[in-house]
C-alpha cells in the first residue's frame, strides 16, 4: 500500500518554535493556504481514506484534503502529537534558559527524555507504530493518507528506514510536508521525504521541530 504522510500547516507555535504537543494551536491563515495546496497538490492521488491526528490543526487539513476524493476523515487518536507536558507553550530559547541539562539532552538524545508530566519518545513510537500497522492492514493495495504532526512523521519515516527513535533528527517534518512511502510485505519505500514543492508562491515554511 502507499501511504502519504503529512505534517499539519503552520500554525503561531510552528513559526515561533513552540512545543505544542497536545495543545489545540489552530492554523494559520498561512497554515490554511498549506492545507489548500497539499489538497490539490494529492488531488489526483486516488485515496482510498484519509486518516487524521485528533487534534484541530491536523483536522482541518484532512478535512480540505479529503474533499476531492468524496471522502470522510478518520480519526485515529494514536496519530495524535507527542505530549510535552510542562514544556508545552514554550520555545526551544525558553527551555535552554529553564531547565539546559533537558534541552541539551533533548536536542542530542531525545529517546532518553521524559518532559515532565509529558510522553516519552518510546511511547510515542509505540502507539504510532502499532496504528500504522492496523491502518496498512485495513488498506492492502490501496492508498491512503495521513494528516499528522512532526514527531509522528519523523517516526513513521525512521521506522520505513529501518531506524530507531533515538535518530529523531536525522529526518526532518517541515508544515505542510509530504512524506511518501510504500509498503510491500516487511518492506517499505520512501519514495520521497518532506517534499515543499507544492508551496511555492506562498508565505515560507517555517522549519519546526
Amino acid at each position: 500500500m502507499r501511504l502519504f504522510a503529512l505534517r499539519h500547516g503552520a500554525t503561531d507555535y510552528s513559526r515561533e518554535r513552540r512545543f505544542a504537543g497536545s495543545r489545540d494551536v489552530p492554523l494559520t491563515t498561512d497554515g490554511r493556504l498549506q492545507a489548500e495546496a497539499m489538497a490539490q497538490a494529492l488531488a489526483g492521488a486516488g485515496a482510498a481514506a484519509v486518516y487524521t491526528s485528533p487534534l484541530e490543526r491536523a483536522r482541518v487539513c484532512a478535512e480540505l484534503i479529503a474533499k476531492p476524493h468524496r471522502l470522510g476523515t478518520r480519526v485515529e487518536p494514536d496519530f495524535r502529537e507527542m505530549a510535552f507536558g510542562g514544556w508545552e507553550g514554550i520555545t526551544r530559547e525558553e527551555l535552554f534558559a529553564r531547565s539546559p541539562r533537558e534541552a541539551e539532552a533533548w536536542r542530542l538524545t531525545p529517546h532518553l527524555v521524559t518532559p515532565p508530566g509529558g510522553e516519552t519518545l518510546g511511547a510515542v513510537a509505540a502507539r504510532v507504530g502499532g496504528a500504522l500497522q492496523r491502518l496498512i492492514a485495513a488498506h492492502a493495495g490501496e492508498t491512503a493518507v495521513l494528516v499528522s504532526h512532526a514527531i509522528v512523521v519523523r517516526l513513521i519515516v525512521l521506522a520505513a528506514l529501518g531506524l530507531g527513535p533515538e535518530r529523531l533528527w536525522s529526518v526532518d517534518a517541515s508544515p505542510a510536508g509530504i512524506t511518501e512511502i510504500e509498503y510491500l510485505g516487511d518492506w517499505a519505500t520512501v519514495h520521497r521525504m518532506n517534499t515543499l514543492a507544492h508551496l511555492d508562491g506562498l508565505a515560507p515554511v517555517e522549519r519546526a521541530s
